[in-house]
């Protein structure tokens, strides 16, 4: 943060607790020249005002509350670029931008300074890596029969996947369903440990080259291949055209798992199945991007994780 925004941070947090003491005094004061209990000139449907203040001990919190603020900032981060008398930290993204290594959390330690989130990441992984280490020892498909291996990929699953697949791992639209047995890049232990290790990146390209026309006469030609009835006439006219899809989803439409082209005779689709939609995505494309997790999660806990999600499939 520049010196003057954290100038202005300081100045008008400062400020602030300034306006409150003044307030809390102003309000402490009887300025009505009427003593306390007594009745006021206000009068409104019968109902006399008494001079009636706060409740002291009321006011005594609010005193504690702004001595407890003060405190807080001159011990705590608060105050623009000051750090605080004891250098606390949430993280160590501050110290990484001075020392971009591994050895950046060391550094803060020998500082003294108390680096709290990497602090809590050390003991779970002192508690929990064991635990983690040994399930990677034992095979994904022996995992997704071991009851608590599931609880455990289950709630690693939620914690970190279910935002985009959902809690019941079922997907939405732009997000695979997990639970169906239909894989864009492959449904086995391997394949969906590879996809959680380096991620996806699945490119739909827009078929500029066909007019709205044609657009039409493919989308309904594609949608025919599922087994839906369609106009013959136009699926027959976008059958022609449908040599230019066949290099990534093949000449039977059954897709190609080596490039995530999805299976197009199922009647599954991951954006939608409607003649609207599949227009939409020839026209336009499609770009989906799995993250990648190795750096995130670990290896030992995508196992886990890849152990629940292939057992979903296996039910």
């Amino acid at each position: 943060m520049s010196s003057f925004w954290s100038a202005w941070i300081i100045v008008l947090t400062l400020a602030f607790l300034v306006g409150i003491i003044w307030l809390l005094r102003w309000n402490m004061t009887n300025y009505t020249g009427i003593k306390e209990g007594e009745l006021m000139d206000h009068e409104f449907d019968g109902i006399v005002e008494i001079n009636n203040p706060m409740p002291r001990w009321w006011m005594i919190l609010f005193w504690i509350t702004i001595v407890w603020g003060f405190l807080y900032l001159a011990l705590y981060p608060g105050l623009g670029n000051f750090a605080g008398l004891l250098g606390w930290s949430s993280s160590n993204q501050d110290v990484r931008s001075l020392e971009e290594s591994k050895q950046a959390t060391e550094a803060a330690r020998e500082a003294g300074l108390i680096v709290e989130y990497d602090r809590q990441i050390d003991q779970a992984e002192e508690k929990f890596g064991p635990v983690f280490a040994a399930l990677s020892e034992r095979s994904i498909e022996e995992l997704s029969q071991d009851p608590e291996a599931v609880k455990i990929g289950q709630r690693l699953f939620i914690q970190n996947c279910a935002q985009c697949h959902g809690s019941n791992a079922m997907g939405g639209k732009g997000f695979p369903n997990l639970t169906d047995d239909d894989w864009l890049y492959g449904g086995t232990p391997a394949a969906i440990k590879q996809s959680l290790i380096a991620g996806r990146n699945g490119m739909m390209p827009a078929q500029s080259q066909f007019n709205e026309q044609q657009i039409t006469e493919l989308a309904t030609y594609v949608i025919s291949l599922s087994g839906r009835k369609v106009d013959p006439e136009l699926a027959k006219a976008g059958e022609a055209n449908f040599a230019v899809c066949a290099a990534c989803h093949g000449q039977d439409a059954k897709g190609n798992q080596a490039l995530g082209a999805p299976n197009l005779t199922d009647n599954i689709w991951l954006y939608g199945g409607s003649q609207d939609a599949i227009e939409e995505t020839l026209r336009n494309g499609r770009n989906g991007v799995m993250p990648a997790w190795k750096d995130i999660l670990g290896e030992d806990k995508i196992h886990v994780i890849s152990s629940y999600v292939y057992g979903l499939s296996q039910d």
